[in-house]
């Protein structure tokens, strides 16, 4: 039995990411011609229609892009490649760099701070991540989970290093850290279900190709 609220039959579903994402996708979206019909940072609806016949919004947090797409729930999503390489799944593909909301993903930490070459304290969002990144490089890095206020980690002696996002680098200068290892370059993603791309292949054909001249 089928009691998702838009029919499969009835078109497709596009998931982006709240905050800085939606921002910058919204005017990306209208040069191809997608426009939702209400603001959709006021709305309270959780599925918004758009300009374009057949495609709806879903606006979410960015770390449940990928679920709701790998699950089916959403056709297509927009969020950071950051989320995609923590989520770490083969069960959609990533067809377009849409090439917003750049920044950096780096380690950072206090000037002076000496670390053991075998062993090092990291505080991060991004486990998975830094554990693979201090991992290629040999060394055992202890992981400390947290999701927000990195920048306070190394003052308050909860870790020698921090990996976070960096994008102006402003906030790490106000608090006396400083960048040392850049990990990748980071923008934003067009995620597709691999389901959805054989089941309603020419409509999501046909928005990749419409999202892809856009970004010209």
């Amino acid at each position: 039995m089928n009691n998702k609220l838009i029919p499969e039959s009835e078109g497709i579903i596009l998931a982006v990411s709240k905050g800085r994402i939606l921002d910058q996708a919204l005017p990306l979206l209208e040069r191809a011609g997608i426009c939702p019909k209400e603001d959709v940072n006021k709305s309270r609806k959780l599925v918004i229609e758009t300009t374009r016949a057949g495609l709806h919004l879903v606006v979410i947090r960015p770390t449940d892009v990928p679920t709701f797409v790998e699950y089916g729930a959403a056709d297509l999503g927009i969020t950071g490649k950051d989320v995609l390489m923590e989520h770490d799944s083969s069960d959609y593909y990533e067809p377009l760099d849409l090439k917003i909301a750049k920044c950096r993903l780096m380690v950072a930490g206090l000037p002076g701070v000496e670390v053991s070459n075998n062993r090092i304290r990291v505080a991060t969002k991004y486990a998975k991540i830094a554990r693979d990144y201090y991992a290629k490089r040999g060394i055992q890095a202890e992981i400390i989970k947290l999701y927000g206020s990195m920048e306070l980690a190394p003052l308050v002696g909860l870790s020698e290093r921090i990996v976070d996002l960096v994008d102006t680098g402003n906030t790490l200068k106000a608090n006396g850290l400083v960048p040392m290892e850049d990990i990748c370059e980071i923008s934003s993603r067009l995620i597709v279900n691999k389901a959805a791309m054989k089941t309603k292949h020419a409509l999501i054909k046909q928005l990749i190709v419409t999202i892809e001249d856009s970004l010209r």
